[in-house]
């Protein structure tokens, strides 16, 4: 039997597209407290460091919303579920927050910045961003509607997924660094396992034979 998916969420301060303003707000504000904080390069590569973290943190409950509804659905799993959308927007707003940081920091400092980075990365980089622009574009109905079903379920899929190979690429080549990072890699881990639970028991539910 399949888990019945959760209404869309009530218009609080915690749910819709107020949740959305209350991340951006909250988001803005660690922005302005660190560069207040720490001006010039220091400031931007803090800056840097934490909208990493925190575009982490939107991402991983985003990823993770449909499997942990369809395992375990439940009071905080419908939220979550409910909520997907605006964490995904939440998410866009930080890792826009992220790269704001980041060119920033490569117009004060191009040769730091280049020491940090290679064409590659730089590369990879710039696809995630298109991946985000392009799944933040049609995370409102109307353009979804305009993409139709098809095109927006693979444009969601195959960006989840790169994203969430550019997370374990970035935060893995830094496990060295501290314990932070190893921390990271095992919830990216854990998140993937749930959606690959919920898409084996999908597929054996299909293929078992009617009574």
């Amino acid at each position: 039997m399949q888990t019945p998916t959760p209404k869309s969420p009530p218009s609080t301060l915690f749910n819709g597209w107020p949740l959305l303003g209350v991340t951006s707000a909250l988001l803005l504000a660690l922005a302005i407290a660190i560069l207040a904080a720490m001006p010039g390069i220091d400031g931007l590569r803090m800056l840097v460091r934490a909208t990493a973290r925190t575009s982490l943190l939107l991402f991983l409950p985003t990823f993770a919303a449909a499997a942990l509804w369809a395992l375990w659905p439940a009071a905080p799993t419908r939220w979550l579920r409910a909520n997907r959308r605006y964490l995904g927007l939440s998410f866009a707003v930080s890792h826009g927050i992220h790269a704001l940081a980041l060119i920033a920091l490569l117009q004060l400092d191009p040769v730091l910045f280049m020491q940090q980075t290679n064409p590659v990365t730089i590369a990879t980089g710039l696809l995630a961003y298109a991946f985000i622009l392009v799944m933040s574009a049609t995370s409102f109905d109307r353009s979804a509607r305009w993409i139709g079903p098809r095109a927006w379920r693979w444009v969601h899929t195959a960006g989840a997924y790169y994203l969430w190979i550019s997370f374990v690429v970035a935060f893995g080549k830094r496990y060295a660094q501290g314990p932070v990072y190893g921390i990271a890699v095992a919830l990216l881990l854990g998140a993937l396992v749930l959606r690959l639970v919920v898409k084996l028991r999908a597929a054996r539910t299909a293929a078992r034979p009617l009574a």
